[in-house]
């Protein structure tokens, strides 16, 4: 038996997120029936992030095991063949047995995407928050400053969450602009339960001016769940890479 990794891309906004679920559609659940179908085994895959309902991705790994001979490099094609549009395999590659997607990674990155004008847009409303009040870009950069580095994180994870240690490291938490759009890129060793759209309902409460920049590096200090923003929506979230 062989082991096998996957490059996946999929547009989250129809799927209940990615792990498996009873009587919903994930996108585990789509990949599983279509590798099934293809090798001719029963098929469970492992994922670095179990992603949420409306989240997206363009660098999600996967791995699974399988008896088939396909060659690698011949799957992506054959897989997509049977895969929804919603769902990509752009690339695949014979990894040792050992490999687990989210045990093995050393870290991740993820964006953010803010749509700031007054109206929404039909061409990117699956892809990004619509919040139509200015937002204080300086203001969000500032705070977002205190995110970086090695802290305890209790207060931008969601609950039920069963990790233990909340500690984790924000390696990049950086702010861009491209017209309407404000886009994040937040780059860590790991996130907990809903971490970064946490940590981004929290800027968007200081671009609004309700909370200082300064009350971010308190809000870290509290480790207090309710003191943090809001959670951002899931439409503006993207994992696109996962390294090892």
């Amino acid at each position: 038996m062989r082991r096998v990794r996957l490059l996946v891309q999929y547009d989250g906004t129809d799927y209940a997120g990615f792990q498996v679920q009873p009587g919903r559609r994930t996108v585990q659940q789509e990949l599983e029936e279509c590798l099934g179908r293809l090798t001719g085994d029963r098929v469970r895959v492992t994922a670095a992030s179990r992603t949420d309902a409306g989240v997206h991705a363009l660098g999600q790994v996967v791995a699974f095991s399988t008896n088939s001979p396909i060659p690698a490099e011949r799957i992506p094609r054959a897989l997509n063949d049977l895969l929804p549009a919603a769902v990509s395999c752009v690339a695949a590659e014979d990894c040792p047995h050992g490999f687990h997607p989210r045990f093995d990674a050393r870290g991740k990155l993820y964006t953010y995407r803010i749509l700031n004008r007054p109206t929404r847009s039909p061409f990117i409303c699956r892809y990004a928050w619509h919040i139509a009040e200015p937002l204080d870009l300086p203001a969000m950069r500032e705070g977002a400053r205190h995110l970086v580095g090695t802290h305890d994180f209790a207060a931008f994870c969601a609950a039920g969450s069963a990790v233990q240690d909340t500690r984790r490291t924000v390696r990049r938490l950086d702010l861009d602009t491209e017209g309407d759009v404000i886009e994040t890129h937040i780059e860590g060793d790991g996130f907990l339960y809903m971490m970064v759209r946490i940590i981004m309902g929290t800027l968007a409460e200081v671009g609004r001016g309700r909370l200082e920049p300064t009350q971010v590096l308190s809000i870290v200090a509290g480790r207090d769940r309710g003191k943090a923003g809001p959670t951002a929506p899931p439409e503006g979230l993207c994992l696109v890479r996962v390294t090892y």
